[in-house]
């Protein structure tokens, strides 16, 4: 009977920690943390490799050559959103952990262990900041999807082109690169559908490969915008969260100060008529 009774005991135990366990995560914080890890991965790793086919399509089709020098052009910056990248890669994983550490702060179990530390000023001024960031970089990823939409359109129409072969045979259609500012005005690169370079490329695994690798950075990019605007939720929840705490904890001291002021009028009070009595 006694064992009986000790196991229940201790499976009511394990359930109550499960449960604060479960209660102690920020799951609004969690998810947007994990979605925006996942964009800004695919973001950087799919855009990244789809540069480094532009490289190798520039070079091997249309005979771009890389620059001497200093000299800024199409490869140089490649070089530059490459490193572009790889900043956005930290910067955005010490950010996703930044606001994911806000978030369990702001919890409330983990509120009461570790007491009130988000109701004072610097844990509301911490949360506005982080708010005011989530912002801009809302904006941000705003921007570069845009901007990462300008690759998958000139490479869905190459791609178009290529898949339709039979249509375009009869006519001289030519991908220019001055068109799309890749080359200077005097430079003469072109394919044009008719040549063997142009069925080439479209043999090729780069051109295929390119273009879905683009399409899945543009995908990254709005998962990170999704995962921004999460964050500003939680973000906005959590700071009404505290605004509300920051005043109930004014109420509590108020009302607290009054009571120990009623406390001592009455001791006051009850030494005088004892000194009066005796």
């Amino acid at each position: 009977m006694e064992e009986n009774m000790d196991e229940s005991q201790s499976q009511k135990g394990c359930k109550e920690c499960c449960e604060r366990c479960v209660g102690s995560l920020p799951w609004a914080s969690l998810i947007a943390t994990i979605l925006l890890y996942m964009g800004v991965a695919l973001f950087c790793g799919c855009g990244h490799e789809a540069l480094s086919g532009t490289v190798t399509i520039l070079q091997n089709y249309f005979e771009v050559i890389r620059a001497p020098g200093d000299t800024l052009d199409v490869f140089t910056i490649i070089d530059i959103l490459k490193y572009i990248i790889y900043g956005l890669a930290a910067g955005f994983f010490v950010f996703g952990v930044l606001l994911l550490v806000e978030g369990f702060f702001t919890t409330g179990a983990i509120r009461d262990l570790y007491g009130e530390f988000k109701i004072t000023a610097c844990g509301r001024c911490l949360t506005a900041f982080l708010m005011f960031l989530a912002y801009l970089f809302f904006l941000v990823w705003l921007g570069v999807t845009a901007f990462t939409s300008l690759p998958v359109f000139m490479y869905f129409n190459v791609w178009s082109m290529c898949q339709n072969t039979s249509s375009v045979e009869g006519a001289n259609l030519c991908l220019d690169l001055r068109q799309f500012g890749a080359v200077t005005i005097s430079e003469e690169r072109k394919v044009c559908t008719g040549s063997e370079k142009f069925f080439k490329m479209c043999e090729s695994n780069e051109l295929d490969l390119t273009f879905h690798l683009f399409v899945c950075a543009l995908a990254g990019a709005g998962a990170a915008v999704i995962a921004m605007v999460h964050f500003l939720m939680a973000l906005a929840a959590n700071w009404g969260y505290l605004k509300d705490a920051s005043r109930m904890q004014k109420y509590e001291d108020i009302k607290s100060k009054e009571e120990q002021e009623l406390h001592d009028i009455h001791s006051t009070r009850s030494k005088e008529r004892l000194n009066a009595y005796t």
